[in-house]
């Protein structure tokens, strides 16, 4: 049963409406014109999908729910909130006529494009996994990035070329002859010259002569060389190497197979859960029914599922918002079967009115209204939905 909040025609979603507590002041804009007849909607909503749709200290927050707040003041209509237990009911409510808008980043899938009538999109996002690591496994993948052939071989080259350079300057300099290598014995000797041209400092007391000057250079030009390979194979290869270590053997979706995957119920993921089950003869997906994305990322810590499916912007909020100790989150898949997503439009809601709304939508579209509440969103520190 949904429960439903009545609200002042003037009042409006503001942060300080978080002061108010109970009271939910999720509004619209400014007084109807004299004589103007509006009717009043019935907006359906949904909790726990930061940062669209949540509630925050008895308020209505999110990007969803501010999108909505700016039409209805910009449009002047008055509407009533009802709160719904998920997105599906959300939408069969939508679809009896119960609803005249459901409200949230409701993705726009061909099935649901069949049975419901949707607003213009106001954007587009995928789906993403999310799976975390502890600090300490993730200390073990940085060694085992590091233990490669190819690291070896760069780091072999690098000491070959200067035991190369250190034999040319122990004969240019003619030191096997010198008074200080007899005394300290060869193998002494050449081991500080070695040193000394592979680390660089002191090089210029190596030498006297002009060509023992060259090799001195030449040993320069291999640090910076090697220097600049072995930092880019760091960056690059070892960084992508512990980040996919970090999602596991997930490489696609069809790798949930035979995991415990949290989802939100009556949602596209949930939908492509129940499809890949459908599938083939492989290990079946134990989906974890959840009605709040938090508690996904509580079971991810706890180790009760095995991985979080969700739309991508979700998961980003919640992987900057994360303050698990101890435990790394990461996203191991991204844009998974991008869709637009919009609002959800009752049949019977009047073509008039359902036009003034696109038309706002399409107007804070290109204002960048949206993307920038799409960018603060999944900014650290970002006071979005907070």
């Amino acid at each position: 049963m949904a429960r439903q909040h009545i609200f002042s025609r003037n009042s409006t979603i503001r942060g300080s409406v978080a002061g108010l507590g109970t009271a939910l002041l999720l509004a619209v804009g400014s007084v109807l014109p004299a004589g103007a007849v509006e009717p009043v909607l019935r907006v359906g909503v949904v909790d726990g999908a930061p940062p669209c749709s949540y509630r925050d200290a008895g308020a209505w927050r999110g990007l969803a729910i501010d999108l909505w707040n700016r039409i209805a003041t910009r449009e002047q209509l008055p509407y009533v909130v009802s709160e719904w237990p998920s997105v599906r009911e959300m939408l069969e409510a939508t679809r009896r006529g119960s609803l005249d808008v459901a409200v949230g980043c409701i993705n726009v899938s061909p099935d649901r494009l069949e049975r419901y009538r949707f607003s213009l999109p106001f954007q587009e996002d995928g789906l993403a996994v999310m799976v975390v690591q502890s600090r300490l496994d993730l200390g073990r993948s940085f060694l085992t990035a590091l233990l490669t052939p190819t690291l070896l071989q760069l780091l072999g080259g690098y000491l070959l070329a200067i035991g190369v350079l250190s034999l040319l300057t122990w004969r240019v300099e003619h030191y096997g002859q010198q008074a200080q290598t007899l005394s300290d014995g060869h193998l002494r000797s050449f081991s500080k010259v070695f040193q000394i041209l592979a680390t660089g400092p002191g090089s210029n007391t190596l030498v006297s002569t002009t060509r023992g000057h060259g090799v001195v250079l030449m040993a320069y030009m291999v640090r910076i060389v090697s220097a600049s390979l072995l930092v880019g194979y760091l960056t690059v290869n070892v960084a992508q190497e512990v980040q996919g270590s970090a999602g596991g053997s997930i490489r696609s979706e069809e790798d949930l197979r035979g995991l415990r995957v949290g989802v939100r119920q009556g949602t596209v993921s949930e939908s492509l859960l129940k499809e890949l089950n459908t599938g083939g003869t492989a290990a079946k997906i134990s989906i974890v029914p959840l009605t709040n994305i938090r508690a996904g990322l509580d079971l991810l810590v706890t180790r009760r599922i095995d991985a979080l499916l969700g739309d991508n912007l979700q998961l980003s909020y919640l992987l900057v918002h994360s303050k698990a100790k101890g435990i790394v989150p990461s996203l191991a898949l991204q844009g998974i079967r991008p869709e637009s997503q919009a609002f959800a439009f009752a049949p019977g809601l009047p073509e008039a009115t359902a036009e003034r709304i696109d038309q706002s939508i399409s107007e804070l579209k290109r204002s960048g209204l949206v993307s920038n509440m799409r960018q603060q969103a999944t900014e650290p520190g970002s006071t979005q939905g907070r």
